[in-house]
């Protein structure tokens, strides 16, 4: 991989041409893993084409005398054209979004009175709906909790306290040196580590299999003893505990 010390004082295209061959392997990655969260009308190679945009403005942008490494830089990059690209195309209905919204609202307000996780059974009994029938509306809105979730990222980035377009950059690199930056990056490690402390003990370990060890739903479901389609519902109702709680914290409502 590139080394900071590499990076020339301006990028050419045969740079950037360098850096895409590079990289492509990481965008059909990223695209990938995506995917497995989309209907199956969204085509993978319109998402890689996307990361590759994506990618082609990290190279760019990118500053190497921020200490930060290229590649997370450039994975947040990736992720975010491809997430934008989403959704500017719109296709999640109106009355999908609203479910997830209800769906997100009830955890909070349970959450919130009970002091604890709630159970499956008291946010399907809060909602008037048997449980299979919320285990089907977990289902019908999963792309919602991940797409909904980028978005409070996407709000808490905005905020005008903080860098501008720093805070991606600086969520994973343990190399930022700027005094300012260290402590907001201390101060929102602290945040995700108590959010995602409070989640269930099943949920908890789905999280770090499926986001630091970058396991599959399906190899995460053969560990844990659970069928693929179980897991993606683990995973739904895990987004939606960390949504409520990223937006309580940061006062970030729905769009």
């Amino acid at each position: 991989m590139t080394t900071l010390e590499q990076w020339p004082e301006k990028v050419d295209s045969a740079w950037q041409e360098q850096m895409v061959v590079q990289y492509a392997p990481l965008i059909k990655y990223i695209a990938s893993r995506l995917a497995l969260r989309l209907p199956s009308h969204i085509a993978l190679d319109d998402l890689i084409s996307s990361g590759i945009i994506g990618l082609i403005d990290a190279i760019h942008k990118f500053d190497p005398s921020k200490n930060i490494s290229f590649k997370t830089y450039a994975e947040f990059r990736i992720k975010g054209a491809i997430l934008d690209e989403l959704r500017s195309l719109d296709w999640i209905p109106r009355s999908v979004r609203k479910k997830s919204h209800l769906i997100e609202n009830t955890y909070a307000e349970l959450e919130r009175t009970l002091g604890r996780p709630a159970e499956p059974e008291e946010v399907s009994s809060a909602l008037g709906l048997e449980l299979e029938e919320f285990y089907q509306l977990l289902d019908e809105t999963k792309t919602v909790s991940l797409m909904e979730l980028e978005g409070v990222w996407k709000a808490i980035r905005s905020n005008p306290d903080l860098p501008e377009n720093e805070l991606p950059e600086i969520l994973q690199d343990e190399t930022v040196r700027d005094p300012f930056l260290a402590l907001h990056f201390s101060e929102l490690q602290d945040i995700m580590i108590r959010a995602i402390d409070g989640l269930p003990d099943k949920e908890k370990l789905l999280v770090s299999l499926y986001y630091y060890e970058e396991l599959t739903m399906k190899e995460i479901g053969q560990i844990m003893g659970y069928t693929e389609s179980r897991i993606s519902q683990l995973h739904t109702q895990a987004m939606y505990r960390l949504r409520s709680k990223l937006r309580e914290y940061f006062q970030v409502g729905h769009d």
